[in-house]
């Protein structure tokens, strides 16, 4: 029998043993996804004394440090403590569920008279009223079209890569959409003199910040993958930080429950 989920007054079957993971790993070497001028990964072995971390090179176990910036070295999740001076303000203490129902949409962004290609909210409304199933989710996954495997090596610093409009970011906020996952590498546009308009709408910070809501960048969600209904669990490391690298996975759900 497979597990259920409810979700709309429903309730959703999804086989725990088909999980699509829709992360971007996280290795050394310049041919990883890269955005916001981060240097790549690197993993250096560790060497104290006589010790030699490395099995290959002699030693009995491999010990390695691991340099990582969350915000521009693969899939990573972010909390409003993004963009707020409280250091207090962590994913590891704002997100403190781990499952969501979750809707995938593809949409392609629209060309700006400036050139900007940008996620347009009229596009993201059309998308998800196209779904059997209207009812809005706990968290949208946005696929931008063209899919192209570049996503998974990109190197975005410089080149103004595709955003989404604020007023979508507002949407979201208004109906209580509280996590977020698309794969770019931010929600704003990578030079916007630091007004972050999306980032701000998104958790309506600082008037009414939505401490729960989070956002996950730099995914890569494959051709295979349909847009639908999906279970949603979102995999952080615990660290006190703003954010953190992330394995966001998607399981099908479907109706009616099987078994």
């Amino acid at each position: 029998m497979l597990p259920t989920y409810p979700f709309a007054g429903r309730t959703y079957a999804y086989d725990p043993a088909a999980p699509l993971d829709i992360s971007l790993p996280l290795a050394p070497g310049d041919d990883q996804v890269n955005c916001f001028w981060a240097e790549p990964v690197q993993f250096d072995t560790i060497r104290v004394g006589s010790f030699l971390g490395s099995v290959a090179l002699g030693g009995s176990t491999n010990y390695q440090r691991v340099h990582v910036t969350p915000h521009g070295n693969g899939t990573h999740t972010e909390c409003y403590g993004h963009i707020s001076p409280d250091p207090a303000i962590t994913l590891n203490q704002c997100l403190r569920r781990f499952l969501f129902v979750a809707r995938l949409v593809s949409v392609a962004p629209s060309s700006q008279p400036n050139g900007d290609l940008v996620v347009m909210l009229a596009d993201v409304q059309a998308a998800l009223m196209a779904q059997p199933d209207r009812a809005l989710p706990e968290a949208l996954v946005l696929r931008t079209l063209p899919n192209e495997a570049a996503k998974r090596h990109r190197h975005y610093s410089g080149t103004n890569p595709t955003y989404i409009e604020p007023a979508l970011a507002e949407w979201l906020a208004e109906y209580n959409i509280q996590h977020l996952l698309l794969d770019l590498p931010s929600v704003d546009r990578e030079e916007d003199a630091g007004q972050l308009l999306a980032h701000h709408a998104f958790w309506q910070y600082p008037a009414r910040p939505r401490r729960e809501a989070t956002i996950t960048e730099l995914i890569f969600v494959p051709d295979e993958v349909e847009d639908g209904l999906y279970l949603l669990n979102i995999q952080i490391t615990s660290l006190e930080l703003d954010a953190s690298p992330s394995k966001p996975v998607l399981y099908r759900l479907n109706l009616p429950a099987e078994g």
